[in-house]
């Protein structure tokens, strides 16, 4: 007999089966809820970011003006050139065109090296793998634009840029700076305020097709730049014209190696005016047929970043320390005979001329060297160190530039007579410019010592209108000398001006104060003094009886045989003072004192 064969029911098969499919479909469906609910947006941003592309969105830098308005710089609507590498090198490939013509094309066109192009289109990550965007050039014009679109290769990127340009080109240049391509302030005013100038960029997300080209992209972001503030200087456009036309003359006339002109308002430490010659144009910072290094000499300031000793003139600072510390009175009186021995060195006048008996008023006047040692030694080391600090020398002035120079005093422990007798005419002291008026000012303003600064306001512009943010207020005061001792020795500097070493500055009707300085050039390497090289300098004063502008004059390296500051710097001044008493509305006195004939000193 057959034994049965038992088998399972069709039904309980098919079961079985559907039990199976429907743990496998259970999985699956589990699995796909992971990826779309929980780990869905990943996917999501990773989908979005292989076919879209952020375009930075730069901000208009702000506007920078003289103290009336005036603009100094200017932004023009250019464009960039971005490249997406991956779309780029498939359609050079696609169209069987070698990356090296590709290239030598764009090089062309963007007037850039062939190496640079061929550089940035093979941009490389961590990972050695080609960045998707790259930069290729910024602040392009339209013609550019023009022609890198009829190149018709997919994955370039044209967006907006802005550009800066100088309208005046070399005027004021070394206040004013420059900026990179990236927009930022290389020098000047554009550096040390590009926080506030700068603004700050946007970004546009745009949707790319495989070839590169924007598409609309319903969930763009868009985040718009923020412009950045305008920065008001406290030059005047007209001071500073005049004081650029005087230094190019002078220049000239003098076959000098530089000079720097500083105009302010003493009363407030506003710089109304500096020039340094040599200068650059600010639109082409890298000049023609000079190196970087050499190009980038004529970026410094001079006037603020420069050390030099200043002769003579230091004679106000040495007054001052005199007369504050009531080591002189009018009453006193020198006696020269043309020499004085400090201890086995001899230090002479200039020219070595004997002036006899002479007071305090005279010793300015004739800028006499060895009754100024005297005067050094009634003062001492000890005040005249404490008040030349006080008054700011061998430190910086905090002047709102970049590059300041902190000059030298000695110091006072290794202050010897000989070192004391030589400050006192200028010797053996190296200052910078603006830190020599800091202190200058001091006297024409009763007293106060005030930082120099070139910052006026920050503003922005709203609905058409100027809003100020915040107006320059680091003035950090301090009083090194009385008001009263300080206008006497004015009038001893206008005595200077009618009878002394600056009389070619005389203006009959006008009381200004001054003081000429010459001395020799150090040698920066060495230490020592160069043989036949000057620097020759005038700082003036007016009205003398309250001044209402103060200005310096400094000759590097004129003419060795009419180097004196009276036959370089104060024919300049005069020319500036002729001219910046019409500009300022200062008014002659109706009484004119009667110009002394006697013959003026050269010192």
């Amino acid at each position: 007999m057959n034994k049965l064969i038992k088998r399972k029911p069709r039904k309980k098969r098919i079961f079985g089966v559907c039990i199976v499919f429907a743990l496998v479909f259970s999985i699956l469906l589990g699995r796909l809820f992971y990826v779309m609910a929980i780990n869905g947006s990943n996917y999501k941003t990773l989908a979005v970011q292989q076919q879209t592309k952020s375009i930075t969105l730069a901000p208009s830098r702000g506007a920078i003006v003289d103290r009336n308005g005036f603009d100094l710089v200017l932004n023009i609507n250019v464009y960039r050139v971005d490249v997406d590498l991956v779309v780029l090198n498939k359609y050079l490939v696609d169209n069987k065109i070698p990356q090296k013509q590709a290239s030598e094309k764009l090089a062309k066109i963007l007037n850039i090296n062939i190496s640079s192009v061929e550089k940035t289109l093979n941009t490389e990550n961590s990972k050695g793998k080609l960045l998707q965007f790259v930069s290729l050039k910024r602040k392009v014009k339209q013609e550019v634009v023009t022609s890198i679109n009829n190149l018709k290769y997919s994955g370039i990127i044209i967006s907006n840029d802005i550009d800066r340009i100088y309208p005046n080109d070399n005027f004021l240049s070394q206040v004013i700076g420059h900026t990179n391509l990236n927009g930022s302030g290389v020098n000047g005013v554009e550096m040390s305020y590009n926080n506030e100038l700068a603004g700050t960029p946007g970004m546009k997300v745009v949707q790319m097709d495989r070839s590169g080209n924007e598409l609309p992209y319903n969930e763009a972001l868009t985040v718009k730049p923020v412009n950045g503030n305008n920065l008001t200087l406290t030059v005047d456009e007209r001071i500073q014209e005049l004081a650029e036309r005087v230094a190019k003359e002078t220049l000239t006339a003098n076959g000098a190696k530089s000079v720097s002109i500083t105009i302010m308002n003493p009363n407030n430490g506003e710089v109304l005016g500096m020039a340094n010659l040599p200068n650059y144009n600010l639109n082409e910072p890298y000049a023609q047929g000079k190196t970087n290094s050499q190009s980038e000499q004529t970026w410094k300031n001079k006037a603020v970043s420069d050390v030099f000793e200043p002769g003579s003139i230091f004679k106000v600072i040495m007054a001052a320390a005199a007369l504050q510390n009531n080591s002189v009175t009018d009453d006193d009186r020198f006696i020269n005979n043309g020499s004085i021995k400090i201890g086995n060195t001899t230090l002479y006048t200039d020219n070595r001329e004997k002036y006899g008996v002479e007071n305090f008023s005279d010793i300015l006047k004739n800028s006499d060297n060895v009754a100024f040692i005297k005067l050094g030694q009634m003062v001492g080391k000890d005040n005249l160190y404490k008040f030349t600090k006080n008054a700011g020398f061998g430190a910086k002035t905090n002047i709102d530039l970049p590059g300041e120079g902190t000059g030298l005093i000695k110091d006072i422990k290794t202050i010897t007579p000989l070192d004391l007798a030589t400050m006192t005419y200028g010797q053996g002291v190296a200052v910078t410019q603006i830190q020599y008026m800091a202190a200058f000012n001091a006297v024409a303003n009763g007293g106060t010592w005030i930082t120099p600064h070139v910052m006026k306001d920050i503003s922005h512009n709203e609905n058409g209108k100027k809003v100020v943010d915040s107006q320059y207020d680091n003035f950090n005061k301090r009083t090194i000398m009385s008001s009263d001792k300080a206008a006497k020795l004015r009038t001893y500097l206008e005595t200077v001006v009618k009878k002394g070493t600056a009389k070619g500055t005389y203006m009959a009707g006008y009381n200004i104060g001054g003081k000429t300085g010459t001395a020799n050039e150090v040698n920066s390497v060495s230490g020592g003094y160069i043989q036949g090289k000057y620097v020759s300098s005038f700082a003036g004063m007016a009205p003398a009886n309250n001044p209402k502008v103060s200005l310096i004059v400094t000759v590097e390296e004129p003419n060795s045989n009419s180097y004196y500051a009276a036959l370089t710097a104060v024919p300049a001044a005069k020319k500036i003072f002729s001219e910046l008493f019409t500009i300022m509305g200062i008014n002659p006195d109706k009484v004119n004192t009667a110009v002394d004939k006697t013959s003026a000193k050269t010192n």
